[in-house]
């Protein structure tokens, strides 16, 4: 028994030595604070194959904060992280539920990623759900937090999120679904997208399950109205308005057979790292994860402010 225990202390003691040496060696997180930063990381489209992507203004798709509406900053919030500008990068009571939830499944069936996690997660890890790689990804969304504002944070984060086959950003799937710029989206296709967010692939497909993509951007629109991000209204004029998605299947057909190659609007690249990681849109994986509860940013920030008296101090959550 005793040799039991002291093989498993070794055990721990080289797991935690590694686990160090692990997070010593991750990439810095400072050099994404610069908004005129470009890097090149892998994504994987539907076929499985691996394909450069540019992340940063040399990405012909890449939409500054200032021209995504705040409706779709808002949408995204409120599905899939409402604790948002609460939490430090992680969020404890999510994490306890999801562990409760997976010990219960026996699975890594849910992982309660804030924004923040998946922003790191899609920049600098891969899809391998383990222990290792979920310390990895608090270790990095902590370290953001404290080197990036917030308002940088959603937008890296709606500039690499998926949304349909080797569409990638409200950019790209502004266009790409809707045929129009990102800065035209209305609350309903903020929701509509936002809807997608954590399956695209299948869960939240719009070919597939469109029905089901609709009724979660209704209850995105719900928050939407009860946060007043959106007056009575716009309410009830977003809820009456249908995306129009018609014909895009054969689109989806055509891009899936033929992808496109992920260029940038400039010839010049960063290398390609051996191990980049893969981007994935994750959430909280889960219609319950969607929460009226939203902690605003303080009142020196550009972030949205709580008085009833006029909808207009719902500023934009852009760049601080």
């Amino acid at each position: 028994m005793k040799r039991f225990f002291k093989l498993l202390f070794f055990l721990i003691c080289a797991y935690l030595a590694y686990i160090v040496i692990t997070l010593a060696i991750l990439p810095p997180v400072s050099d994404l604070a610069n908004v005129k930063y470009s890097a090149t990381i892998q994504v994987k489209d539907w076929k499985g194959k691996y394909r450069p992507f540019v992340v940063g203004p040399k990405n012909r798709h890449w939409t500054p904060s200032s021209q995504i509406p705040p409706e779709m900053k808002w949408a995204a919030i409120l599905a899939e992280d409402g604790n948002f500008y609460k939490h430090g990068g992680f969020d404890v009571k999510a994490i306890k539920q999801a562990i409760k939830y997976d010990l219960e499944k026996k699975s890594f069936a849910r992982g309660a990623s804030t924004i923040t996690q998946q922003t790191a997660k899609n920049l600098f890890l891969s899809r391998e759900k383990s222990v290792t790689r979920k310390i990895k990804e608090l270790y990095l969304a902590w370290r953001m937090e404290r080197e990036l504002t917030k308002g940088r944070i959603i937008e890296l984060y709606l500039n690499v999120v998926e949304l349909g086959p080797m569409v990638y950003g409200v950019g790209h799937g502004s266009r790409y679904y809707f045929g129009k710029d990102v800065s035209r989206l209305t609350a309903r296709e903020s929701a509509f997208l936002a809807a997608m967010l954590p399956g695209p692939r299948v869960a939240y497909n719009p070919y597939k399950n469109l029905r089901r993509v609709l009724k979660r951007s209704d209850m995105i629109l719900k928050l939407m109205r009860q946060r007043r991000v959106l007056d009575a209204d716009e309410y009830r004029a977003a809820l009456a308005e249908q995306p129009n998605i018609a014909g895009m299947q054969r689109k989806v057909d055509l891009e899936i057979s033929q992808p496109p190659i992920f260029d940038s609007s400039s010839t010049e690249t960063e290398p390609v790292e051996p191990d980049a990681p893969e981007i994935e849109s994750e959430g909280y994986d889960t219609e319950e994860s969607l929460t009226p509860h939203l902690q605003h940013e303080p009142a020196d920030s550009h972030q949205i402010t709580d008085r009833e008296d006029e909808k207009n101090d719902f500023s934009d959550p852009g760049l601080d």
